[in-house]
């Protein structure tokens, strides 16, 4: 089963190197402007990819990717080259978008003629209009990655108050992947038992601002996006039927947000409403604002 990887930069190159650890994929192609970075990539993983299982992987073309079952766009300017990595900048990832559209508005028409059907994740960020953008231009199946690596950061603080593993705890973000995220407090779990005793504003706020801590840290927020992204993959393509927080467009809220879904080998194949109090009811509605609020002037 083939899988595509547009962009062969920090996220990109951590995608593709998290697939081939998941050894889910029998061919994983890379697309990159700059060809000779994706064939620099694809060597490199060639190399250590025999320890992982049977994987084809090459450098291409958009016309190489006919045929993929998947395909990840992680191509664009990222948060610390865009500026978006103000923690007072109520924008946050939104910053991006108008930059990013024009970088898919030339990676679409090339990518349409030979992929029409295949499952699009968009991980380049701001992901969730972006992918509007993808679907508008008449894509099938889009999904963006959405607050599925904010819900494993949600988990991850969560476990490490109560001193647990994460998987121990059931906790989910949705929404945006961005500044208006959800936390959904009322519905997170230990042991089926609801959460108490959390410092709630200090958690959102590591929570929401990871990626920024990241990048001071590092440069760029990539490894765990790129983990995420993988499974999502793994999901898709073994037809998995998993519950997971991505992004797909919502009639109800008129955008592409994040709810709990069910993925398989087509994508978001059906989404689940779970009952949120009434706060997070109206954070949720002003998360599809602030979204549609981006697409309207941009798209």
């Amino acid at each position: 089963m083939k899988v595509g990887v547009i962009g062969a930069g920090a996220v990109g190159s951590a995608c593709a190197f998290a697939l081939v650890l998941r050894a889910c994929a029998s061919e994983i192609v890379l697309v990159n402007r700059n060809r000779k970075r994706a064939e620099g990539l694809a060597t490199d993983l060639r190399y250590g990819a025999a320890l992982s299982g049977a994987v084809e992987i090459s450098a291409g073309d958009y016309r190489d990717l006919a045929g993929a079952r998947l395909i990840m766009i992680t191509a664009g300017v990222n948060e610390k080259a865009g500026g978006a990595t103000d923690r007072g900048d109520a924008a946050g990832r939104l910053r991006l978008l108008d930059r990013n559209v024009e970088v898919y508005r030339e990676i679409l028409p090339r990518l349409y003629p030979v992929a029409r059907q295949a499952v699009i994740l968009v991980v380049t960020d701001p992901p969730d209009p972006l992918a509007d953008l993808v679907r508008a231009f008449g894509f099938s199946h889009v999904m963006s990655s959405g607050t599925f690596l904010d819900s494993l950061r949600f988990r991850f603080h969560l476990a490490r108050h109560f001193q647990l593993k994460p998987e121990a705890v059931e906790a989910q973000v949705l929404g945006e992947h961005g500044t208006s995220q959800v936390f959904l407090w009322s519905a997170a779990r230990v042991a089926g038992m609801p959460v108490s005793g959390v410092s709630r504003e200090s958690l959102e706020r590591e929570v929401r601002f990871a990626n920024i801590a990241i990048i001071e840290g590092i440069g760029a927020s990539q490894y765990g996006i790129g983990m995420v992204c993988a499974r999502i993959a793994q999901i898709v393509l073994q037809d998995e039927r998993e519950v997971i927080p991505v992004g797909s467009f919502s009639p109800a809220y008129g955008v592409t947000l994040s709810l709990p879904s069910v993925v398989g080998r087509r994508g978001v194949e059906r989404v689940l409403h779970p009952a949120l109090s009434g706060a997070e009811e109206q954070a949720l509605q002003r998360s599809a604002d602030t979204l549609r609020a981006a697409i309207d002037r941009k798209l």
